[in-house]
């Protein structure tokens, strides 16, 4: 049977609102993703944004989407990248990265909105040391599947016959999907776990009314009809699940806890590097 879950929401400053729809109590993980986010719709005036100071990752991939609004990306790495509607940004932590998430000058200069999504992947066991990577792949690299009043854009993975030339470490299914009124797309079954996050509209799964803003875990097995009562946003993800459990503790996700201990040192002894361009200051370690 199809579960509905709520997610937890945070007020992050200037009416940044983000909605937390993975991990819950009713719901760890869905395939390979960990934790997910829906990042507003959030309206800065001009002189306002976002500014997520420097932080650490490990053992996991963070996944940006938007469908409104730049960020501007910064790492360790030295990568420098702004992200815009449709583009995608793959962020592989593996041992260990530090990254930023601001609002660009000329957006922050003349307000804009802010809307997307942003999951984490845990990576299996045998990649969770990996050497840190980032890539950018712009809107128009990614499979855009469009028909009668449906857009589907193929963000990570296999789905409706097409593949994203996205990265990923395991078998997994992520997809951005837009609905007009009246339109229904049809989600296969090909894929072990799969949930779909309604970030706004009023929307049916097979033909029982689902809420907007809400988590709808998807029976494994059985296909389902997503339509659109009115103009409908929506992310589909899931996929195989991970090889075995994951400790999560602040922005580090681990089949150790020990390698978990180990990240909080090394973040708190400066280890993980800084970040050229934003170098000033950061998040402090959580102190529970």
């Amino acid at each position: 049977m199809t579960r509905i879950i709520a997610p937890r929401s945070h007020d992050l400053g200037d009416g940044f609102v983000v909605r937390r729809a993975v991990p819950t109590m009713e719901m760890r993980s869905v395939g390979p993703f960990v934790f997910v986010d829906h990042m507003g719709p959030a309206v800065f005036e001009p002189g306002a944004g976002i500014d997520v100071r420097p932080h650490p990752h490990i053992g996991l991939a963070t996944v940006t989407f938007l469908w409104d609004g730049a960020i501007r990306h910064r790492d360790t790495l030295g990568s420098l990248q702004d992200i815009t509607p449709g583009d995608v940004n793959w962020m592989t932590a593996g041992r260990g990265i530090a990254h930023s998430e601001r609002t660009p000058p000329d957006p922050r200069g003349n307000g804009q909105t802010v809307h997307g999504m942003q999951p984490w992947v845990g990576l299996p066991q045998q990649h969770e040391e990996v050497a840190p990577e980032f890539h950018h792949h712009a809107a128009s690299t990614l499979p855009r599947i469009e028909r009668a009043g449906t857009l589907l854009r193929v963000i990570a993975g296999r789905a409706y016959g097409d593949e994203s030339p996205v990265r990923a470490f395991s078998e997994i299914l992520n997809v951005a999907i837009d609905l007009e009124a009246d339109a229904e797309t049809r989600i296969d079954a090909g894929h072990r776990e799969r949930a779909l996050y309604v970030l706004e509209g009023d929307a049916q799964v097979d033909g029982a009314d689902v809420p907007a803003r809400h988590l709808i875990v998807l029976d494994e097995g059985s296909p389902a009809v997503l339509r659109a009562k009115t103009s409908v946003k929506a992310m589909l993800f899931g996929g195989d699940p991970l090889d075995g459990r994951r400790h999560m503790w602040w922005n580090f996700v681990s089949s150790s806890k020990e390698r978990i201990e180990q990240a909080k040192d090394d973040w708190q002894a400066g280890r993980f590097g800084t970040i050229p361009g934003d170098d000033e200051e950061f998040i402090p370690l959580p102190q529970k």
